[in-house]
C-alpha cells in the first residue's frame, strides 16, 4: 500500500497512530520500508551479514574496523554510507567497543546529518516520535545521561564536540525516543 492511501493521526494522552483511508481486503500489505537505522547485535557479530542480516559461515569483516562482517564486496558496497562514519569511530575507541544502544545512536545522529530521507520518512520522521523523559525514574534518566556521553565519546572520531550539531539532534533525546532491546 501507498504510504498516500495511510494517514497519521494525533490520539491525545496517547501519542500518534496510522490510520487506512481506504477498504481493505484481508492480508492486505499495509507498509513496508528498511527500517531508519539498524545495528547487527555485539552478540550476532560475526554471524550475520552486517547489510542483509543473513547467516553466513564465510563472511568478509571489514579490512579498517575489524568488527562490520559482509557476505561479499555487494552487501559491503551496499552498507558503506551507514558504516562509513561507524568505521572511524569504532576504529578510534578500540581495544573498547561500544554498547548495541550507543551503536545504533551513532548510525542514527550520522543519518540524521546527512539528512537522507527514507521511504519510512514519509509517514513518520525522526523528529515526529515522541521522547518519553516525563515516565524515566531519575536512575534511569541517569543511565540514558551516561549512554549520552559514551555516545559522545564513541562519535568523537567525526564530531568534535556537541556544538558541531544542529539543535535538533540532542544526544540525550535521541536516546528517549529509541526502543532498544539491551
Amino acid at each position: 500500500m501507498e504510504p498516500a492511501a495511510l494517514e497519521k493521526f494525533s490520539s491525545p494522552g496517547k501519542g500518534g497512530g496510522l490510520r487506512c483511508r481506504r477498504r481493505l481486503r484481508p492480508g492486505e500489505l499495509l507498509y513496508r520500508a528498511e527500517p531508519f537505522a539498524y545495528v547487527v547485535t555485539k552478540e550476532q557479530l560475526g554471524g550475520v551479514c552486517d547489510c542483509c542480516l543473513r547467516r553466513n559461515e564465510h563472511l568478509h569483516r571489514c579490512s579498517q574496523c575489524k568488527v562490520a562482517k559482509y557476505c561479499g564486496k555487494s552487501c559491503q558496497k551496499e552498507a558503506w554510507q551507514d558504516h562509513k562514519q561507524e568505521c572511524k569511530c569504532l576504529k578510534s575507541i578500540e581495544p573498547n567497543f561500544p554498547p548495541d544502544s550507543v551503536r545504533l545512536a551513532g548510525r542514527i545522529v550520522f543519518k540524521l546529518l546527512r539528512q537522507s530521507a527514507c521511504l519510512s520518512e514519509k509517514l513518520y520522521s525522526f523528529s515526529d516520535l515522541q521522547s518519553n523523559t516525563e515516565q524515566l525514574s531519575e536512575e534511569m534518566k541517569e543511565g540514558l545521561r551516561h549512554l549520552a556521553q559514551t555516545l559522545q565519546l564513541y562519535l568523537k572520531a567525526e564530531i568534535r564536540d556537541a556544538s558541531q550539531l544542529p539543535p535538533a539532534i540532542d544526544f540525550f533525546q535521541i536516546f528517549t525516543k529509541v526502543s532498544v532491546k539491551m
